[in-house]
């Protein structure tokens, strides 16, 4: 396995990164806590990323999630050091104001909830979920200054900001002299590449690491799918359709290049694509979703 420094830190991780997004539904506890420990221990995969909100296909929005981290924590506890674990805050997780965005207050009190059921006392990484419209980025920058100071998170980072939202982000971190994001999660595929034009320029200029998360499009550039051909059953196409960006003959235009540029490179199309995305100015590890052994044996033969 690969593995890249995430910057302004003394971190190293692997450069496919595991997300726990189907973590509860449609993947199992027992079953998740295995794989994840497996690719630790087969693999050398040591990322892993989740969030406060991740409950699997029972997530809706203002549903209290959780249920992610508490599995991820009893995969790690006994070995939190051989892991660097990846959290989130923002979306809403409840009723209460706490429970959405990322005031300080929220910051505060979500960070506590995450620790404790990811069963430890630190995060390595702590992400800004989505931009809060209704505090001053002076605020979050001091919020996040006052945990990295207590150790309660290693580093920050922001998920799905605009680059003008980063822009704003890093003058505040500037002007509160806090050390600023040190990594960015933005959605981006060849189905989705609208980021490669100034959002991972933007990080690179600036010395932030960079996360993409969506690269297989919930599975449509993994090769599974076929034009006028039935969905697959047991693909997110399936389970999840709300999830999944739609076909259209624009799509499968991409999908049928894809499939055409990875049978050159003599991959498969996920191999392709988690290459594809490794190559971009940068990105220094790959997301990804699984439910079975065998999607993280395929990508991270890609990184070898």
């Amino acid at each position: 396995m690969q593995y890249a420094n995430i910057p302004g830190t003394d971190m190293r991780v692997s450069r496919l990164c595991l997300g726990t997004m189907t973590f509860g539904s449609p993947l199992a506890e027992a079953d998740a806590v295995r794989l994840l420990l497996e690719a630790r221990d087969e693999l050398d995969i040591n990322f892993i990323d989740t969030a406060n909100m991740y409950e699997g296909y029972n997530r809706y929005a203002g549903s209290a999630g959780g249920v992610a981290e508490e599995i991820v924590g009893k995969a790690v506890s006994a070995r939190r050091h051989d892991f660097i674990i990846a959290t989130k805050v923002g979306m809403k997780v409840g009723q209460d104001p706490v429970d959405e965005n990322t005031s300080p207050e929220a910051i505060r009190v979500q960070l506590r909830r995450s620790l404790k059921r990811l069963n430890t006392d630190y995060v390595d990484i702590y992400y800004l979920h989505r931009y809060d419209p209704f505090t001053a980025p002076e605020a979050i920058a001091r919020a996040m200054g006052d945990e990295l100071k207590a150790g309660t998170i290693r580093a920050w980072g922001v998920s799905n900001y605009t680059p003008d939202q980063l822009r704003a982000l890093l003058a505040a971190a500037k002007q509160e002299n806090i050390a600023p994001p040190a990594l960015c999660q933005p959605a981006l595929s060849l189905l989705n590449p609208g980021a490669l034009d100034e959002m991972l320029p933007l990080c690179a200029a600036n010395g932030i690491g960079v996360v993409p998360y969506q690269l297989l499009q919930g599975g449509l550039l993994t090769g599974k799918y076929r034009r006028n051909m039935p969905v697959p059953e047991g693909s997110r196409m399936a389970e999840k359709p709300e999830w999944m960006k739609p076909l259209t003959d624009e799509s499968w235009a991409v999908i049928d290049s894809a499939a055409e540029a990875a049978a050159a490179r003599g991959v498969s199309m996920t191999q392709y694509v988690m290459q594809w995305a490794l190559e971009q100015p940068g990105v220094i590890s790959a997301l990804l979703g699984f439910k079975r052994r065998e999607q993280i044996d395929e990508a991270a033969a890609a990184m070898v």
